[in-house]
């Protein structure tokens, strides 16, 4: 199973189009996926016979799960159960760099806001979650059933050592992927970077990928506070990472992008705002407002069902297949933002709004802002670029305020070029 973004931990075998015994061609379709929201088609990388199926369609398995065999030849000797042990291993097991997501929560306390069960977990588990003074049902399981094992603790306490300090008392979960000059991703209102899941393969290929969650998403530490300023976001991000910046953000995000060529123009290289605005308008109040109370009160596929509709466009929603791939994604990404920092972030958005109308005209950064054309959430996206001196305007038709993920291609496109 590939890691096909930052944020993805496991994946769909959908289908396999090819039989045990089928002849493989490169470049072929050898089966799809699915993972953080889209199905992909995955070729094979070289010519062939097809061996022997691990994972049938319809099971759900982690990164790194050897998913299928073929060889050279029809004769070539095989093994199916020693191939197996051979091949599959976790993804990452050899790699320095362990990317672990986690339920939402305040970080080592129980994360259950939205009243699910306690998953299970193993008495080694538990043990050790006790020695490290943490509570297991802040920790991903990955055995049957969630069940949280000894691995699943080790790895949740390895990926706490990994934050960014980036304020005193303060540290971030910062993803990095990919190799080149440095780019920041700055996600959304009660989202985290798996919001950029069709941006980052693209992206990596020439940069070195940062994606920051902010204060309280995922493993970011939560500071109490009445609210958690756009600004400081801003700052956030520019302190987790060192050195000249490209910055891409997105809805708040783009606001937080805003902030960061504000305060520090000379370390952004370029800037690209993602369906971004001055102002909150009263449907974007509202909408913040109900997803608070939903965060609180009701499950994460409730919360996400209720978001679609002011997240993607008719055309994409009249889709069944997708809208249920989607809802399923968005089920995952709105689950590790709890309600407190929802609503801390929230009442952010409230004092930002309106308070950089006249600021604007006194960015020096290349910028690009990407509108969507049914955004019902931000729709003064173009009023933005007109104030920022030389910034270029990529409207795409049709999509919603969701338009990264669902017009991946058009937003991949408009974002090449700038940074080309």
């Amino acid at each position: 199973m590939p890691k096909l973004g930052m944020t993805m931990e496991e994946g769909t075998v959908v289908q396999w189009p090819l039989s045990p015994g089928d002849p493989v061609v490169k470049g072929e379709l050898l089966l799809i996926i699915e993972s953080e929201k889209t199905e992909v088609e995955i070729e094979a990388p070289a010519s062939g016979v097809f061996r022997h199926v691990y994972v049938e369609e319809g099971d759900i398995v982690p990164c790194g799960t050897l998913l299928g065999a073929f060889s050279e030849g029809a004769d070539d000797p095989f093994d199916p159960d020693a191939f197996h042990a051979v091949e599959n291993r976790p993804e990452g097991q050899d790699s320095a760099e362990l990317q672990v997501r986690v339920d939402p929560g305040t970080h080592g306390k129980p994360a259950d806001a939205r009243g699910k069960a306690d998953r299970p977990v193993a008495p080694a588990a538990r043990a050790a979650a006790r020695k490290a003074d943490i509570d297991p049902q802040a920790v991903p399981g990955t055995g049957p059933k969630g069940r949280v094992t000894k691995q699943d603790v080790e790895a949740y306490l390895d990926a706490r050592e990994a934050l960014v300090p980036v304020a005193e008392g303060v540290s971030l979960e910062v993803l990095v992927d990919g190799d080149g000059p440095p780019l920041v991703l700055l996600p959304g209102l009660g989202t985290d970077v798996s919001a950029f899941a069709r941006q980052t393969p693209m992206l990596r290929e020439r940069f070195r990928v940062f994606g920051v969650n902010p204060r309280g998403v995922g493993l970011s530490d939560a500071p109490e506070a009445e609210r958690y300023d756009v600004a400081q976001t801003g700052a956030d991000a520019a302190a987790a990472v060192e050195g000249p910046l490209h910055v891409i953000g997105a809805s708040l995000g783009a606001a937080a992008a805003i902030e960061l060529a504000l305060a520090q123009p000379e370390r952004v290289q370029s800037l690209t705002l993602i369906t971004p605005f001055l102002q909150a308008t009263p449907r974007l109040a509202a909408v913040g407002e109900a997803w608070c109370r939903l965060a609180a009160d009701a499950s994460a596929e409730s919360l996400a069902a209720a978001l679609l509709p002011w997240f993607f466009s008719n055309n994409f929603l009249a889709d069944d297949a997708q809208r249920a791939r989607t809802l399923r994604g968005l089920s995952q990404t709105v689950a590790r933002v709890p309600s407190n920092t929802l609503e801390r972030m929230t009442a952010g958005m409230a004092h930002w709004s309106t308070s950089r109308q006249g600021d604007l005209a006194t960015i020096s950064s290349r910028t690009l802002v990407i509108a969507a054309g049914e955004d019902l959430l931000t729709p003064d996206s173009g009023a933005v670029a007109s104030a920022i001196p030389g910034a270029r305007l990529a409207e795409i038709p049709g999509a919603g305020h969701a338009v990264a993920l669902e017009a991946p291609e058009a937003v991949n496109e408009a974002i090449a070029a700038h940074l080309a």
